[in-house]
This record gives structure tokens, sequence and C-alpha cells, in this order.
């Protein structure tokens, strides 16, 4: 399944976005953006698709996404039955962000907030409702007072611990890269991996493209990237394959061979290893997720116009195909 783009307007006279959705249940709606999107999602459970992270998710749930990294939600069941799933959605720019930074450095944590985000985070208990406590803020009709809302958010999860959760491989644009000669050393590491992972690699050769003994590569990649070469490696091979099985119908014996498992069996083990479920499970995970979306009622902005046109044409088809 291919992720929808879509199109976020931030208007002429505002630094970020605030969304606010209202609706019987959350549909799935697989897409991506070039913004990074903060959510908390409110009086729902379900699962959580983010890259090639499918998990549950319940009460309070806060995430960051990264850029063009595509993601859903996907609920048909509320906490409470008597009142709205809400998504409290809130959209930026990462080089925003940045030069924010560069001229407040009180702001320097939201640099290495987004730096951790690279593959998404899910943020702990307890950081929905701190959230939450600056809803009446977030939703103002001042503009200036969301972005002060927002900017307070993001600095509070800067603090915050959370779990990363898509793989490297799972999406195509790197954000985040540190600085640094040290770090440059890893980055060509980190494009030779992306490029050539569905071959062999010999840590000798990684080492060699990184100008570093294999023992100071593993020591500094360990560092960087908070795990082994062979792991990272791993990762980005099972991400490269989770993205071949939502997007295409390739064989899934296709896929391993694509994706660097020689041996399918191996490449069943490995998956299952990470992701808990066979590549069949996975890929049933993605075409078992078509429902009807519901009628909501936004506060503040519109649903972006890219994915409204998107799910009109969807109704259209099945409305066509009921005529037959």
């Amino acid at each position: 399944m291919k992720a929808a783009f879509e199109l976020v307007d931030f208007g002429h006279d505002c630094s970020i976005r605030v969304y606010h959705r209202q609706l019987r249940r959350i549909p799935f709606e697989w897409h991506h953006h070039p913004e990074y999107e903060l959510t908390l999602t409110l009086n729902s459970q379900g699962k959580r698709y983010i890259g090639d992270s499918v998990t549950s998710y319940g009460a309070d749930d806060l995430v960051l996404v990264p850029p063009n990294l595509p993601h859903t939600w996907a609920s048909n069941r509320s906490i409470d039955d008597a009142q709205p799933q809400v998504a409290i959605v809130v959209w930026f720019d990462g080089a925003w962000v940045r030069r924010l930074a560069d001229v407040c450095p009180e702001y320097n944590g939201l640099c290495d907030l987004l730096r951790r985000a690279a593959c998404g985070l899910a943020f702990e208990e307890g950081a929905g409702a701190r959230m939450r406590d600056h809803l009446d803020r977030l939703l103002s009709a001042k503009p200036r007072e969301r972005l002060h809302a927002a900017l307070d958010v993001l600095e509070l999860l800067s603090t915050l611990p959370a779990t990363p959760l898509a793989s490297p491989g799972a999406f195509d644009a790197r954000t985040g890269a540190a600085n640094g000669h040290e770090s440059d050393q890893i980055n060509r590491v980190l494009a030779l991996i992306e490029t050539q992972f569905s071959r062999p690699l010999r840590l000798s050769t990684l080492a060699k493209a990184s100008g570093l003994s294999e023992r100071s590569l593993t020591r500094h990649f360990t560092h960087h990237l908070g795990e082994s070469v062979g792991r990272y490696i791993n990762r980005v091979r099972i991400g490269h394959a989770c993205r071949m099985l939502t997007d295409t119908q390739a064989p899934v014996s296709v896929i391993a061979m694509r994706s660097g498992f020689p041996n399918a069996a191996n490449f069943n083990r490995q998956f299952k290893a990470v992701k808990s479920m066979t590549p069949v499970e996975y890929r049933l995970q993605f075409t078992n997720t078509s429902q009807d979306d519901e009628s909501m009622s936004p506060r503040l902005t519109e649903r972006s116009a890219s994915l409204q046109r998107r799910e009109s044409n969807r109704i259209d088809r099945k409305q066509r195909k009921a005529r037959k």
C-alpha cells in the first residue's frame, strides 16, 4: 500500500499548524508529509502504524513523527463510548526549529529532540497527561498563543524519556544527523549500509569506508547509534522488507532476497524476532484495515485537502463498484 502525500498548509501568518480532530472512530489513512508531527490521541484505543512499527495504543497516546515517515492510527473503539475520539495534532518544520535554536539558545534542547525522533518517538506514560495541561492554549483562537504553547510542549518533551519506533530502513529520508568529523565518518558508514544492505556487509568493509579501525568503528557506532553495527544492519534490512510488504505484492521469498536475506527461513525467523509476527501476518496488518470514514467535527482547521480528495476518490470507487 503506497502512502498518500498530505499537503499541510500552515497559512501565511503561522509558524505551526494545530489541528483538533473529533470523530467516532479513527480511520486508517496511511500517509506522509515533510513536516514533523506531534499527535496526542485521547479517548481512543487501537493500532498505531509508524513506519514499520505496528503497536497497540491506548489513553493519552503521544507520538512525534519525523518528516516523510508514513504513519496512521486506526481505531474502532473508544475508551468512553459516550464521547468522541480526539486527536490533537501539531505540525511544524524542522528547519524552522533549528533556526529558532540558532538565535535562541534556550531552545537548543529542541534540536536534540529532533535527532532523537529520527525514527519516530512514543513518549512514556504521563507525557500525554502533561501535554493536556497545555490544551487550552494550544487550541486558542490566537496564533501567537498556540505558538507559545507548542514551544512549551516541545521543550517539555525534550526532557522526557521516549521509545524509538520505526527501523532506520523503513523510510527514505534521514533526519537529525549529528555534526562533527567523527559523525561524518559514521555518516559514511550509514550511507554505505543504506545502499548496500542487500549484499553481505563485512565490518572490515565498513571500517575502510569510515577510515577507522574495526575496533574504533564499533565503539563510535555504538556511541552515536546506541546499538551495534550488526543489529543496525539487521534493522535496516527488516525495515526495507516492511516497506516492500506494504508497498508491493512481491512474494515474501523475493522480498527476503532483496532485503539481504538469501535464506527465506532465516528471514522469517529474523523478522518474527523483531516484529513479533511473520512477514505474511505483517502484510495483513495493512491489507485488512479498510473501513468507512465517519464525518468529523474539526476545530481550528480543516483536514488537509490532499487527503480529503484521496478519501473522496476512494468512496467514489466503492460506489461505482456497488452499482455494477
